[in-house]
């Protein structure tokens, strides 16, 4: 396994409450916390040392930002069935400079091979102040990037990436910000805070 910039070592300790994880996860780390593959690849278990604590949701190895872990079934349901339809938002980085008519696609819904996305806050917002990845996204410099914030209330398998490229605009790097409720704030990649469920 490659090492990784964020890793920390942890404590760990058990838990007898019902709590939530908000974590931080970097690029390139697996949304679980055991691999099988050879060489083995980063997980949560590398960042995180909180027993009996299962994510709530999922996000893409290639994607960053906030994910949510608990020890209580009620509240991971709640955050990851999709039927709550829990809204979810990102900022994305994007090859090229979205047109308006690209963004009001995004929010009218866009035709995917699974079927129409339902409609989406899809809005361009300035460079967000974060982390540099490790590694750098591969840019060209005869094409422009710009950012915009896109709020979904679906869940399925990499659904914004297939947005994006669906109005012509690739996705360069993805950034969970905000679930529900809760937000990413200032939480450095591999860092967590714990929060008791009442």
């Amino acid at each position: 396994m490659q090492n990784n910039p964020y890793a920390k070592k942890r404590n760990t300790t058990k838990v007898e409450q019902p709590i939530l994880l908000l974590f931080n996860k970097p690029f390139d780390v697996l949304c679980q916390f055991t691999d099988n593959s050879s060489p083995k690849r980063a997980t949560l278990a590398d960042f995180i040392k909180v027993e009996e604590v299962y994510p709530a949701g999922r996000l893409d190895r290639d994607s960053e930002g906030l994910l949510l872990l608990t020890n209580c079934g009620k509240t991971q349901h709640l955050i990851s069935d999709p039927k709550h339809k829990m809204a979810k938002t990102y900022w994305v980085q994007l090859e090229g400079d979205i047109t308006d008519a690209a963004l009001q696609e995004l929010r009218q819904g866009v035709q995917l091979n699974d079927g129409v996305t339902l409609p989406a806050n899809a809005q361009r917002i300035a460079e967000p102040d974060i982390w540099l990845r490790h590694p750098p996204v591969r840019q060209r410099t005869t094409i422009p990037t710009c950012w915009i914030s896109l709020t979904i209330i679906e869940g399925r398998n990499r659904q914004v990436r297939r947005m994006t490229a669906a109005v012509g605009f690739p996705t360069l790097r993805l950034i969970r910000a905000q679930i529900g409720s809760w937000l990413l704030a200032d939480l450095a990649p591999g860092e967590f805070k714990q929060i008791s469920l009442s």
